[in-house]
């Protein structure tokens, strides 16, 4: 049996709660280690998640020779600067979405990653749950006939959180920066092509570091539209169903799956999918790529395409005005 891979993480994000355990419960990965800024708190965070050790301090974890690869969960802002660190201490790396502010910066860690020899993945879980595939072949199989419209809704009330991390008004701080990327994401995978202008209409808040707090926009493909809001202030909500010609896919817990939340429906019929935490099946993928016994899932230029269209959503809720790219 391949040897499993030696996975550390940097930093002790409260995304951990979910995506800590895909690590320890891979069946091809094992969690050496948690880096906090403290010693205390990477401690903290090893015991709870079932890491090996602490480590305090990032760089002290780049330079354990053990760890082969890294998941980073940092703020958006953040991601670049470790990305480029881990990439030259030889690290695999899977970041934390969205993987990039702009697509400027997407360029420089897919360069880097790739001058490095690492594998650079960007951890949309969701797309790993097999009934994603399921839904490009029925797409792909015309049992919708052709897809012209996606509707997408992801909200969620973290509003009285003023801590939180797309609240702080950093550079990829907001609504779009923190889940309007699932949206174009999901629609990109499903579409099977890529959007090349949008239209996006905002609120911005004052309270919560002048953050669009909710953002709806149109997104233009070749020959579908996207149609997405994204709340960080409104009632849970992750949605998505595609609408074609002749019928349409509705997909309730469509990025937030829990235990018996996989199924979808594919014209008002029920589609059974098997249990399957997402989060587990992202690092098998992940750590499989590492061993080089299966290609990661998506293509390398994938994180720069996706904040291409991040960018140019922030700019037309900015400007009041489409925005192609």
């Amino acid at each position: 049996m391949t040897e499993p891979v030696r996975w550390g993480i940097l930093g002790a994000a409260g995304i951990l709660e979910a995506s800590a355990p895909g690590i320890s419960l891979a069946e091809n990965a094992r969690l050496v280690a948690i880096a906090s800024r403290t010693d205390e708190k990477a401690h903290a965070a090893a015991t709870r998640y079932g890491a090996e050790r602490g480590v305090e301090g990032y760089d002290a974890l780049l330079a354990d020779p053990e760890i082969e690869a890294v998941y980073i969960p940092l703020p958006n802002w953040l991601h670049q600067e470790w990305v480029l660190k881990a990439a030259a201490a030889g690290k695999h790396v899977l970041c934390e979405k969205p993987m990039a502010v702009t697509a400027t910066d997407a360029q420089a860690m897919i360069a880097a990653c790739a001058s490095a020899g690492v594998v650079l993945g960007e951890a949309y879980m969701y797309a790993h749950h097999p009934r994603f595939d399921r839904m490009r072949e029925m797409i792909s199989a015309g049992q919708i006939g052709q897809p012209h419209t996606v509707i997408t809704t992801f909200s969620f009330d973290a509003s009285a959180d003023l801590d939180h991390s797309g609240f702080q008004g950093m550079p990829g701080s907001g609504a779009v920066y923190d889940v309007g990327g699932y949206a174009i994401h999901s629609a990109r995978l499903l579409l099977g092509a890529e959007p090349h202008a949008v239209t996006a209409r905002s609120t911005i808040s004052a309270l919560h570091g002048n953050i669009d707090i909710t953002t709806s926009a149109l997104v233009e493909f070749p020959e579908a539209t996207l149609l997405f809001h994204v709340d960080m202030a409104g009632a849970d909500t992750d949605t998505i169903e595609v609408i074609g010609a002749h019928g349409r896919i509705v997909v309730p817990h469509a990025f937030l799956c829990g235990p018996g939340q996989g199924d979808f429906t594919v014209n008002d019929h029920v589609q059974d999918v098997p249990e399957t935490n997402h989060y587990v099946a992202q690092i098998e993928r992940f750590s499989r790529a590492v061993r080089n016994e299966q290609p990661w899932r998506y293509a390398t230029e994938e994180p720069w395409q996706l904040a291409r269209a991040l960018e140019a959503t922030s700019r037309s809720y900015q400007r009041s005005e489409r925005v192609p790219f």
